[in-house]
Formats: C-alpha cells, structure tokens, sequence
C-alpha cells in the first residue's frame, strides 16, 4: 500500500524483548507480568488455534479491560499488539475439554510473546486496496459514525484490534479531506460494562440542543452485553476524544437484535429523529435534545425481504430527479436475504413526516441499492457539505467474510457514492452516482487495465467485457438491453475455494438503456457504476497474479491509471 494512503497510529520499526515465561496458574491459565516500561505486548495469533480470553490487571488487580484473542498453538499467522498503558499483569484463560492431556502450557505462542515500544503495520497483503480506505491492521465490518466537520470526513467503523476475524468489537477511527486518502486515528469508543460497542452514527450537535457544547460531536452506539441498548458518547475536540455520557443507556426495549441507531436533525419538525433495527422492523424515535427519545413509529411489516435479521438503518430525504420535489428513502441492510445470498442492502421510497414513514411502493416489492454479493451495513455521512448524500459500504459478505484471503487486515469499504432519486415505469428508485472526488484519481489514459485503475465503457445494446490473466482467470460482464440486465460471473476469477458461497453470478435490472459504466478496479475488488446512476454492481476476486487483458465485444473501452 503506498504511503499516502495511510498515517498509521504505530510506529514502523523498532525493538522488542522477549516476554518473560508465564506462570501457570492451572491446566486452563497462565500470568504474564508486566515487569518493564514497553508500550505493547506483541501477541502472537494463529486464526485456527486456541480462543483465550485476556484480563489485564492493573496495578490494584483490577481489571481494567477484556478481550478475546486466537493464540497461536503450533504456528504463528500474525502479531496483535495490546497498549500496556501501566497494566501490572495479564490473566490468560482458555477452556479445553475435561478430557485430555492438553495444557495451556502447551501452547506455542508463549514462546514468541514480545514486548516491544513499536508495532510494524507496513502492508504486507497483496490484496490490499489502494485507494479504498482499510484498517491498518485488524478485522473491520460496519461503517460506523459517519460525519463531516471542518473539512474533514470521519469515518468510525467496527473494528477488532486483536485480530483479523470478527470479535472485541469497538470503534476504529479514520479521517479523510477527500473521501479517498484516509488517515488512520486512535479509536474512539471501547467497550465498558454495558458491553461491546456494536454499529450507530454520529452527529454534529451546532446548536448545543444536549447541553455538551454548541458544534459538539454526538455519537450514538449499541452496547452489546447480555441485550442491546443505546448509548451516547460526545467530543468536544473535534471528534479526537470522546466522553461516554453518564446517563447510558438512553434507549433500550425488551427485544432482540434492538440496534444500530442512525441519528439525523430533521429540519421539518426542527427535532432530532433515531431509527435503529429492532429484529424484523425498524424503530423510530424523535428529540429534542438527542437524550431523551420518545417513539413515534415502526416500519418493516409486510414490507420487502425478511430473509434475515435487519440492521444498519437510515432514513434519508433525497431529490427526485427532474422533478424539484424530494422523497424519504428507508435504508435497511439484511442479513441473509440479499438476492444472491448473504447480507445486502434493501430500501424503501415514500414519505417521512418525522413521526411516521409510508412506503409508496407494494409490500411485495423489494428494492437493491447494489447488485453484487460485497456491498452491505450502507449508512450515509451526516453534515456532508453542499446537501450532499453519500454513503459508503463495507465490501464484503457474512457468507465468508471471515474467510477470504488475507489475515493482517481483513475488509475494506466502498468507494464513496453520491445518492439522489429517480423514476422509472412508475417506480421511484435510488440513483447510485461515483462521487466526484474519484474523478482526481484519473490519471494518463493505457492500453492494458492494471490491478488498480478505472475504465470507461462506452456500451451498445449488447455489451460484454471480459477481464483475464495468463492464469486463465476471468470476470466476464454483459450487458443485455433486450433484457435489461447487467451481470458479472466471478465463479473463475482467482481463489474461489475458501467458501462455497463465494464462486456465483449476479445479474442487476437496468432501468431505462445504460450508455457508459464505469469499472473501478482495486486489487480485490470490482465495483460496476453506469455514468446516470441506474446500475450498482460490487463484487470481491482474488486473482492470483492482476488482469491484464481487456476483451471488449460491443462497446468501446477507455482505461485510465490511478493517480494516488
């Protein structure tokens, strides 16, 4: 990965020492102390081997944090690093079966145990993007707290510091001027006693309607303990620290998978509205001062997929192309249930009166904002400048997400889309634009694509394009007009094997003739865009050596360098 695209929080290089032997307290636990002034605990960590939790003790023997880390048993796949931050010891737990002469001692990872006052995060995963935004280290799912202040767009996520599968789920931080160069930042938000800190937004609060100070930053999360609730931390900084609001939780109801708070000002009732999922529905709520809500309405009976539980809400006003009127749009990702199996992003059109949304469309009728099988937990950026819309992605699928082909960091995000509305056949559907700050990464016009460029495509009625190696590896993309389809076959496109879920076709409707897409391409990934907004297509490859070649039948191709 190139410089630019990251300041990492770790420094590069370093020394460390070895950690001393643990002592083993039983078959199932062993101490490490903490006997010197190093910032970080090295841990190694094998994505198949033993799950422990670790307590860090402080100089009281207290605990002071938990996680869960995959120890390494026989080889070691990666280090994560722990802040020591004055811990006094670390109580290292495992469970094995009652049977067995298996001990905790057996383990090789504590031959490897380093402490050390640096952490190397120089990109060492050849399917790393160049210019999606990505955690420096770590696993990271859900865009999460997604607002704009003082030129800069923040962009939390959910992220696990200790290691590269789902898991210690907390908030990483990443600011970007751009949209496109993003610079990684301390988290924000931990866990605490009320539980993991699960997906939400954050708002900027200019007229201090929370009394935390006017232009405070507000987030609003879900503590995940033994049930989901929803809590409030604010920053005064600018959004560097944040302070976990004394009064949590603000909102909790006695129902599963009640999470996810999207948070917005709502200028036609001057009042803050919250939407969050709660198991089949989504929940919304109104505010004055962003701490005490009171329900107004739920949405999601009867009304488009219920394939599997429904997360990520947004609730977004939006214009209608060509017509000086605007519409609500209802975001509710789903997870399974997307069209071609896995999580997806669904929405609804109608009208939001800031108590009640109506969707104009059948119940029967389900709507995509992307058509690939890597586009899920879409959520939209507050405060964004100049009424802009625009969302982002995490790029990947529950099906393997865990599962595909790198370990020092897994996932990325899309890249950034502007939103707006359109109709068609009497239909309104959202129209999914490229931001135009992509428009700077184009470079000098080649006659190859590359493992990281853009390419125009000029179609007619038929169009197909196929990518390939010398592999023999190839994504083939047609455009039928007659059919009024789009469709993308990765099934030999690289490594497919890691999970039966990822070979597969996907096929989007095209409302209206397409005339130009645009094909951004990144290391891992393939992301379809039409010029108009009418077509959405994101899917993951792992081809083992980059595309190279370009067959175009029925369209005409211009390929550009990426310029970052």
């Amino acid at each position: 990965m190139r410089k630019t695209l990251f300041m990492f929080v770790l420094l590069l290089i370093g020394t460390w020492t070895w950690a001393q032997t643990p002592e083993i307290v039983s078959r199932q636990r062993a101490l490490v102390r903490v006997n010197q002034t190093s910032k970080y605990l090295l841990i190694p960590v094998q994505e198949q081997g033993i799950n422990a939790t670790v307590n860090v003790l402080g100089t009281d023997h207290k605990v002071v944090q938990t996680f869960s880390v995959r120890l390494a048993t026989d080889r070691i796949d990666y280090y994560v690093p722990l802040e020591l931050n004055g811990a006094n010891s670390l109580d290292f737990s495992v469970r094995f079966g009652q049977n067995g002469e298996r001990t905790i001692a057996d383990l090789s990872c504590w031959k490897e145990l380093k402490f050390s006052n640096t952490f190397d995060t120089t990109n060492r995963e050849a399917f790393r993007p160049v210019y999606h935004h990505t955690p420096a280290y770590g696993w990271m799912n859900d865009p999460n707290g997604m607002y704009y202040k003082d030129g800069v767009y923040h962009l939390s996520f959910q992220w696990n510091p200790y290691g590269s599968m789902w898991g210690n789920m907390t908030w990483g931080h990443s600011t970007s001027r751009d949209l496109i160069h993003w610079e990684a930042q301390s988290p924000v938000i931990w866990s605490d006693g009320l539980g993991s800190v699960f997906s939400g937004s954050a708002v900027v609060d200019k007229d201090n309607t929370a009394g935390f100070g006017a232009g405070a930053v507000v987030a609003f999360y879900t503590s995940a303990g033994a049930s989901q609730m929803q809590s409030i931390a604010y920053s005064t900084d600018g959004g560097k620290t944040f302070t976990k609001y004394a009064g949590n939780p603000v909102l909790t109801l006695n129902v599963p998978d009640f999470r996810d708070p999207k948070v917005f000002w709502n200028e036609d009732i001057k009042k803050w509205n919250l939407i969050l999922a709660a198991g089949q529905q989504m929940r919304i709520y109104s505010s004055a001062n962003l701490k005490e809500w009171t329900y107004e309405s739920s949405f999601g009976e009867g009304y488009g997929s219920h394939g599997g539980v429904w997360e990520c809400p947004d609730l977004v006003k939006l214009p209608v192309r060509g017509t000086g009127q605007s519409k609500w749009m209802l975001v509710c990702n789903i997870n399974p249930g997307g069209p071609f199996g896995g999580s997806a992003t669904q929405y609804f059109v109608g009208q939001f009166d800031g108590h009640r949304f109506t969707c104009e469309s059948a119940p029967e009728v389900s709507k995509w904002m992307d058509y690939g099988k890597d586009h899920y937990a879409t959520v939209t950026f507050s405060n964004a400048p100049d009424n802009r819309v625009i969302a982002l992605a995490w790029m990947s699928n529950w099906q393997y997400a865990n599962q595909v082909p790198t370990m020092q960091f897994r996932s990325a995000n899309s890249v950034p889309r502007d939103l707006d509305l359109f109709t068609y056949n009497g239909e309104t559907y959202v129209g999914v634009t490229p931001s135009k700050e992509l428009l700077a990464l184009r470079g000098a016009k080649v006659k190859a694509p590359t493992e990281t460029c853009e390419i125009v495509v000029d179609v007619r009625k038929n169009t197909q394009l196929v990518l390939s190696n010398a592999k023999g590896e190839e994504v083939t993309m047609t455009y039928d007009a007659a059919k009024q389809t789009f469709t993308m076959d990765r099934t030999k496109s690289g490594a497919v094997g890691f999970s039966e879920a990822f070979p597969c076709e996907t096929v989007a409707p095209v409302y209206g003739p397409l005339k130009q897409l645009r094909l951004f391409i990144d290391k891992c990934s393939i992301e379809v865009l039409d010029t108009d907004g009418r077509l959405a297509m994101t899917n993951l490859v792992f081809p083992s050596e980059p595309y190279n070649t370009l067959t175009v039948k029925g369209g005409k191709a211009t390929i550009y360098e990426i310029n970052n």
